[in-house]
């Protein structure tokens, strides 16, 4: 199958992460890692493996706009808003793993079908990621009328962009969980645990749904059947007990593994957001792929 070429701008934990996954991917190929620190380890590495190396910023990369169709975003939130201008001037596809929220919240199970001619994706947050399938999961079931998240995360996993967006993260998780989630209203907390040995990241899910009484049988199936949804492309996401419901309540526990790529294992809040990066540009790419075919096609 042919390959769209793609870059990551950052060259942070978070961009060495998504290297190392792009690897694996059978539509994208990587071509260019763009940082601003020469003695990164992300830099190194990804000199090592031969791409193209750029150690300015993001200039650089728009004097060579051919080496890469899509470009995902790595550094913070403020620093988007000024690529996000620069690169749709350059017609490139953005992928925006920070809490910017420049293009469309997008979450991989939920929503991918609707954005796939977007040209600006936002992945919301690590704990939008873990936790809006769910309270969907449960809103195809009965309505949601109010959701509520707590996100716990290693102390270790949270690195300066995490601690200095922590506003961002709860304003913009709750509101992905109404307007992907489907709750008329919703919530989001986290929590950092400095905890040795690190803890795994923890989410605790919190729904009331609309009348006197949960539909269990249907809900616990529409939240398993998501789970495995999930673990299609984070293996280590799963639920750490059977979903608890009394009344309309509706409470679910769920832990996320990393997968050690490149990031600690503890580090799954950081996992899952590479994670879903790569599973949506994927799709896109393959989108965007079938649609060349077909007008090649009727040529």
């Amino acid at each position: 199958m042919e390959k769209i070429n793609v870059a990551i701008l950052g060259s942070g934990n978070i961009g060495t992460d998504l290297m190392l996954k792009l690897e694996r991917s059978d539509v994208l190929q990587l071509t260019t890692v763009i940082g601003i620190d020469p003695q990164s380890e992300g830099l190194r590495l990804a000199k090592e493996k031969g791409y193209h190396v750029i150690d300015s910023g993001i200039q650089a990369f728009l004097e060579h706009p051919e080496w890469a169709d899509f470009v995902f975003d790595a550094t913070s939130a403020k620093a988007h808003i000024r690529h996000a201008k620069l690169l749709k001037q350059a017609g490139k596809v953005v992928f925006d793993l920070t809490p910017a929220a420049v293009g469309p919240f997008v979450v991989p199970p939920v929503n991918i079908t609707e954005h796939l001619e977007e040209t600006n994706i936002n992945f919301i947050t690590c704990g939008g990621q873990a936790t809006i399938p769910i309270v969907h999961a449960i809103g195809r079931v009965q309505p949601v009328a109010y959701a509520e998240i707590v996100a716990t995360i290693s102390s270790k996993s949270a690195g300066p962009g995490t601690r200095a967006n922590i506003d961002e993260f709860t304003e913009t998780t709750a509101r992905g969980l109404e307007k992907i989630g489907g709750a008329k209203r919703g919530k989001a907390i986290i929590i950092l645990n400095p905890a040795e040995p690190p803890i795994l990241m923890r989410n605790t899910i919190y729904a009331l749904v609309e009348g006197k009484k949960a539909a269990a049988r249907e809900i616990c199936d529409s939240i398993e059947e998501m789970v495995e949804t999930i673990r299609s492309y984070v293996p280590g996401y799963r639920l750490r007990t059977s979903p608890i419901i009394e009344g309309n309540k509706v409470t679910v526990m769920v832990e996320v593994e990393g997968a050690g790529d490149y990031l600690p294992k503890y580090a799954g809040n950081l996992d899952i957001m590479t994670a879903a990066a790569v599973k949506v540009a994927e799709e896109v790419a393959k989108h965007r792929l079938s649609k060349l075919l077909a007008e090649e096609g009727k040529r």
